[in-house]
Protein backbone atom coordinates (compact mmCIF):
# COMPACT_ATOMS: atom_id res chain seq x y z
CA UNK A 1 0.00 0.00 0.00
CA UNK A 2 1.14 3.42 -0.55
CA UNK A 3 0.23 6.26 1.52
CA UNK A 4 1.26 9.84 0.97
CA UNK A 5 2.00 12.34 3.53
CA UNK A 6 0.93 15.96 2.81
CA UNK A 7 1.25 18.11 5.87
CA UNK A 8 3.42 21.79 5.41
CA UNK A 9 4.84 20.75 9.35
CA UNK A 10 7.90 18.76 9.35
CA UNK A 11 7.30 17.22 12.80
CA UNK A 12 3.46 16.38 12.01
CA UNK A 13 4.96 14.35 8.87
CA UNK A 14 7.55 12.31 11.19
CA UNK A 15 4.53 11.76 13.78
CA UNK A 16 2.38 10.43 11.02
CA UNK A 17 5.63 7.85 9.95
CA UNK A 18 6.12 6.81 12.93
CA UNK A 19 2.57 5.73 13.62
CA UNK A 20 2.03 4.62 10.29
CA UNK A 21 4.91 2.39 11.32
CA UNK A 22 3.27 1.39 14.20
CA UNK A 23 0.37 0.43 11.89
CA UNK A 24 1.80 -2.08 9.30
CA UNK A 25 1.24 -5.43 9.39
CA UNK A 26 3.41 -7.65 10.12
CA UNK A 27 4.98 -9.27 7.20
CA UNK A 28 3.65 -6.34 4.36
CA UNK A 29 5.72 -3.17 3.43
CA UNK A 30 4.09 0.33 3.01
CA UNK A 31 5.62 2.67 0.68
CA UNK A 32 5.15 6.20 2.09
CA UNK A 33 5.77 9.22 0.99
CA UNK A 34 5.78 13.12 2.23
CA UNK A 35 5.50 16.55 0.51
CA UNK A 36 5.00 19.99 2.07
CA UNK A 37 2.60 21.07 -0.17
CA UNK A 38 0.15 20.46 -2.66
CA UNK A 39 2.23 21.35 -5.51
CA UNK A 40 5.23 19.37 -4.08
CA UNK A 41 2.39 15.85 -4.18
CA UNK A 42 1.49 16.35 -7.74
CA UNK A 43 4.13 14.84 -9.14
CA UNK A 44 4.10 11.73 -6.58
CA UNK A 45 0.29 11.35 -7.65
CA UNK A 46 1.58 10.96 -11.04
CA UNK A 47 4.52 8.72 -10.66
CA UNK A 48 5.01 5.07 -11.34
CA UNK A 49 3.87 3.71 -7.74
CA UNK A 50 -0.70 4.60 -7.81
CA UNK A 51 -1.29 6.40 -4.32
CA UNK A 52 -3.69 4.38 -1.99
CA UNK A 53 -4.33 6.76 0.64
CA UNK A 54 -3.35 10.40 1.23
CA UNK A 55 -3.07 11.91 4.78
CA UNK A 56 -3.66 15.31 4.61
CA UNK A 57 -3.65 18.87 6.60
CA UNK A 58 -5.75 21.57 5.55
CA UNK A 59 -4.17 24.77 6.44
CA UNK A 60 -0.85 24.87 4.10
CA UNK A 61 0.98 27.49 1.94
CA UNK A 62 -0.50 27.75 -1.42
CA UNK A 63 -3.77 25.94 -2.15
CA UNK A 64 -5.22 24.51 0.72
CA UNK A 65 -5.79 20.90 1.65
CA UNK A 66 -9.94 21.11 0.88
CA UNK A 67 -9.21 22.55 -2.19
CA UNK A 68 -6.54 20.03 -3.12
CA UNK A 69 -8.82 17.51 -2.42
CA UNK A 70 -11.55 18.48 -5.10
CA UNK A 71 -8.22 18.47 -7.38
CA UNK A 72 -7.68 14.76 -5.67
CA UNK A 73 -11.36 13.29 -6.73
CA UNK A 74 -10.94 14.64 -10.26
CA UNK A 75 -8.04 12.31 -10.60
CA UNK A 76 -8.85 8.94 -12.56
CA UNK A 77 -8.11 6.66 -9.46
CA UNK A 78 -8.91 9.09 -6.64
CA UNK A 79 -6.82 8.17 -3.75
CA UNK A 80 -8.85 7.76 -0.80
CA UNK A 81 -8.55 11.11 1.99
CA UNK A 82 -8.13 11.27 6.05
CA UNK A 83 -7.61 14.94 6.91
CA UNK A 84 -5.48 15.41 9.42
CA UNK A 85 -5.80 19.18 11.22
CA UNK A 86 -5.38 21.12 14.37
CA UNK A 87 -8.79 22.74 13.27
CA UNK A 88 -12.39 20.56 14.11
CA UNK A 89 -14.52 23.19 12.55
CA UNK A 90 -13.77 21.92 8.85
CA UNK A 91 -15.35 18.49 9.36
CA UNK A 92 -18.25 19.22 7.86
CA UNK A 93 -16.78 20.31 4.65
CA UNK A 94 -14.45 17.89 4.44
CA UNK A 95 -17.60 15.13 3.59
CA UNK A 96 -18.51 16.89 0.99
CA UNK A 97 -15.34 16.20 -0.92
CA UNK A 98 -15.83 12.05 -0.25
CA UNK A 99 -12.75 12.23 2.71
CA UNK A 100 -13.48 8.76 4.18
CA UNK A 101 -12.36 10.16 8.19
CA UNK A 102 -10.86 13.51 9.71
CA UNK A 103 -8.80 13.39 12.15
CA UNK A 104 -7.52 16.13 14.42
CA UNK A 105 -4.04 16.32 16.19
CA UNK A 106 -2.30 15.09 17.72
CA UNK A 107 -3.57 12.28 16.09
CA UNK A 108 -3.66 8.90 18.54
CA UNK A 109 -3.01 5.62 16.92
CA UNK A 110 -6.03 4.00 17.49
CA UNK A 111 -7.75 6.76 15.41
CA UNK A 112 -5.17 6.40 12.66
CA UNK A 113 -6.03 2.51 12.73
CA UNK A 114 -9.44 3.31 11.86
CA UNK A 115 -9.31 5.83 9.29
CA UNK A 116 -7.39 3.71 7.77
CA UNK A 117 -9.69 0.44 7.71
CA UNK A 118 -12.22 2.54 6.42
CA UNK A 119 -9.83 4.24 3.76
CA UNK A 120 -8.73 0.71 2.74
CA UNK A 121 -12.80 -0.87 2.57
CA UNK A 122 -12.98 2.30 0.08
CA UNK A 123 -9.85 2.08 -1.99
CA UNK A 124 -8.70 -1.21 -1.92
CA UNK A 125 -4.89 -1.35 -2.10
CA UNK A 126 -3.83 -1.16 -5.64
CA UNK A 127 -1.58 -4.30 -7.39
CA UNK A 128 1.75 -2.68 -6.68
CA UNK A 129 3.12 -5.00 -9.97
CA UNK A 130 6.11 -7.18 -10.60
CA UNK A 131 8.19 -6.60 -7.07
CA UNK A 132 11.86 -7.48 -5.68
CA UNK A 133 12.34 -9.87 -2.61
CA UNK A 134 16.05 -10.56 -1.59
CA UNK A 135 15.02 -13.41 0.42
CA UNK A 136 11.80 -15.63 1.04
CA UNK A 137 9.92 -14.50 3.83
CA UNK A 138 11.79 -11.30 4.08
CA UNK A 139 10.23 -7.08 2.63
CA UNK A 140 9.57 -6.59 -0.75
CA UNK A 141 9.79 -3.66 -2.87
CA UNK A 142 7.52 -3.27 -5.67
CA UNK A 143 9.99 -2.50 -9.04
CA UNK A 144 8.24 0.69 -10.06
CA UNK A 145 10.34 1.96 -6.07
CA UNK A 146 13.83 0.12 -6.85
CA UNK A 147 16.41 2.28 -8.47
CA UNK A 148 18.93 0.90 -8.52
CA UNK A 149 20.86 -1.77 -5.64
CA UNK A 150 24.56 -1.64 -4.72
CA UNK A 151 26.74 -4.79 -3.11
CA UNK A 152 29.77 -4.19 -0.72
CA UNK A 153 31.13 -7.47 0.99
CA UNK A 154 27.99 -9.63 1.96
CA UNK A 155 25.75 -6.84 1.72
CA UNK A 156 23.29 -5.31 -0.44
CA UNK A 157 21.75 -1.52 -0.20
CA UNK A 158 18.41 -1.43 -1.72
CA UNK A 159 18.00 2.28 -3.03
CA UNK A 160 14.29 3.13 -3.47
CA UNK A 161 12.20 6.19 -4.22
CA UNK A 162 11.97 5.94 -0.39
CA UNK A 163 14.64 5.31 0.99
CA UNK A 164 17.36 2.85 0.95
CA UNK A 165 17.46 -0.66 2.89
CA UNK A 166 20.60 -2.69 3.53
CA UNK A 167 20.27 -6.74 3.86
CA UNK A 168 22.21 -9.64 2.74
CA UNK A 169 22.11 -11.38 -0.43
CA UNK A 170 23.92 -11.32 -4.03
CA UNK A 171 23.77 -9.41 -6.81
CA UNK A 172 24.51 -12.75 -9.42
CA UNK A 173 21.46 -14.29 -7.44
CA UNK A 174 19.39 -11.50 -8.38
CA UNK A 175 20.74 -11.23 -12.10
CA UNK A 176 19.43 -14.47 -12.20
CA UNK A 177 16.09 -14.45 -10.75
CA UNK A 178 15.47 -10.87 -12.10
CA UNK A 179 16.73 -10.69 -15.72
CA UNK A 180 14.43 -8.21 -17.12
CA UNK A 181 14.37 -5.71 -13.94
CA UNK A 182 18.07 -5.23 -13.46
CA UNK A 183 20.89 -3.98 -15.71
CA UNK A 184 24.42 -4.49 -14.21
CA UNK A 185 26.94 -1.51 -15.30
CA UNK A 186 29.17 -2.30 -12.05
CA UNK A 187 30.89 -5.43 -10.32
CA UNK A 188 29.09 -3.90 -7.14
CA UNK A 189 25.93 -2.66 -8.91
CA UNK A 190 22.90 -3.36 -10.35
CA UNK A 191 20.34 -0.80 -11.70
CA UNK A 192 16.33 -0.56 -12.78
CA UNK A 193 16.39 0.04 -16.56
CA UNK A 194 13.47 1.81 -16.01
CA UNK A 195 15.42 4.73 -14.11
CA UNK A 196 18.15 4.99 -16.81
CA UNK A 197 18.48 8.70 -17.93
CA UNK A 198 21.91 9.19 -19.53
CA UNK A 199 25.42 8.49 -19.65
CA UNK A 200 28.43 11.02 -19.56
CA UNK A 201 31.87 10.89 -19.60
CA UNK A 202 34.31 12.63 -17.15
CA UNK A 203 38.10 13.09 -16.68
CA UNK A 204 39.53 11.00 -15.08
CA UNK A 205 37.14 8.68 -13.96
CA UNK A 206 35.74 7.43 -17.39
CA UNK A 207 31.88 6.92 -17.83
CA UNK A 208 29.18 7.73 -15.13
CA UNK A 209 25.56 6.77 -15.42
CA UNK A 210 22.37 9.25 -14.41
CA UNK A 211 19.58 7.41 -13.08
CA UNK A 212 16.42 9.67 -12.72
CA UNK A 213 15.61 11.26 -9.43
CA UNK A 214 19.12 10.45 -8.08
CA UNK A 215 21.45 13.41 -7.98
CA UNK A 216 24.94 11.51 -7.92
CA UNK A 217 25.83 9.68 -11.19
CA UNK A 218 27.17 6.01 -10.71
CA UNK A 219 30.27 4.61 -12.28
CA UNK A 220 30.08 1.95 -15.19
CA UNK A 221 32.67 -0.37 -15.43
CA UNK A 222 34.45 -0.05 -19.22
CA UNK A 223 33.27 -3.60 -20.19
CA UNK A 224 29.38 -2.64 -19.55
CA UNK A 225 29.34 0.67 -21.26
CA UNK A 226 28.11 -0.80 -24.50
CA UNK A 227 25.59 -2.81 -22.75
CA UNK A 228 24.49 0.25 -21.49
CA UNK A 229 24.06 2.60 -24.32
CA UNK A 230 22.10 -0.10 -26.08
CA UNK A 231 19.55 -0.52 -23.41
CA UNK A 232 19.87 3.63 -22.90
CA UNK A 233 18.71 2.98 -26.81
CA UNK A 234 15.93 0.59 -26.57
CA UNK A 235 13.75 2.09 -23.35
CA UNK A 236 14.10 5.27 -25.34
CA UNK A 237 12.30 4.18 -28.89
Amino acid sequence: MHILIIDDEPLARSRLRHLLGDCTPHGEHWTMSEAASASQALPLLSGPLPVDIVLLDIQMPGANGMSFAFTLQQLPAPPAIIFVTAHSHYAAQAFDVQACDYLTKPVRLERLQQALAKAQKQRPPSDPGPQLAIAPGGPRWPWAQVVYIKAELKMLTVHTTAGCHVLEGSLVDLEQRYPEHVLRIHRSCLVNPAFLQRLEFAEPGGWYLRLHGITQPLPVSRRQVAVVRKTLTICKK
